[in-house]
């Protein structure tokens, strides 16, 4: 195992699996075997998931909502994802803790790290939900600080696409992907893998990123023993 203690980010768009909106089941129950089976190995893991199955503030100001109001919108989303993935782990007998960054008992527990570390060293999975606690800040970057905070070995970005490439795979056959790439290359050659506030935080705190396909069976696993079967991004 190359990776002790992670900060897995899951989409939100790809919990809505083949439906196009909300939670399918099947994909929830898929990731959080997936999430059981590496916790098994004692894998410490912190989760963050985004909430954009359910509700994005900034596609809902270019609609007429207010970026304050549909961010925390956004933010409640997140909520609701995360419950859905303890409800799945809980179901698998894999110990979890849904932990919010806004205050919400009994829904959740208030965030802080010293709780989020204790939880983490008796062997539970810390779901953070609740992004930042702000708005005009995306889970990528509440990933990025909720990674550095619980002083995870790698920030995981699960996605739909099996890592970063040259242009966007899904819209340009000729795309080439990077097995490696720097913080500062992605930056120059304009490449959107995550917006440019958790860009700079993982950058400044040397908190290297790893993309893979999280909708692939066994692949978190896979990162997990370092088969290169996504993208590293770090200094």
């Amino acid at each position: 195992m190359i990776f002790k203690k992670i900060l897995l980010k899951l989409s939100g768009e790809s919990l809505m699996g083949e439906q196009g909106y909300g939670i399918d089941s099947e994909r929830l129950n898929d990731y959080a075997i997936q999430i059981k089976e590496i916790s098994d190995l004692g894998i410490k893991i912190g989760v963050v998931i985004g909430g954009g199955n359910i509700f994005r503030g900034l596609s809902g100001a270019s609609k007429g909502f207010d970026r304050v109001k549909g961010d925390s919108m956004g933010m409640l989303a997140t909520v609701i994802n995360g419950l859905a993935l303890s409800s799945a782990l809980d179901s698998l007998q894999c110990k979890n803790r849904l932990m919010t960054s806004i205050r919400m008992e009994p829904i959740g527990e208030f965030y802080t790290k010293t709780i989020a570390m204790e939880a983490l060293n008796n062997g539970e999975i810390v779901i953070i939900s609740g992004g930042t606690s702000n708005p005009y800040f995306t889970t990528d970057t509440a990933s990025a600080l909720r990674g550095i905070e619980i002083e995870a070995d790698v920030f995981l970005k699960g996605t739909r696409v099996d890592g970063v490439y040259t242009s966007d795979p899904e819209k340009d056959k000729n795309a080439k992907k990077y097995e490696h790439i720097t913080f500062s290359e992605m930056y120059s050659k304009g490449l959107k893998i995550m917006d440019l506030t958790a860009t700079a935080m993982c950058m400044e705190n040397n908190l290297p990123v790893y993309v893979f396909d999280m909708d692939t069976k066994g692949n978190l696993k896979k990162v997990i023993f370092g088969e290169k079967i996504g993208t590293l991004v770090n200094n």
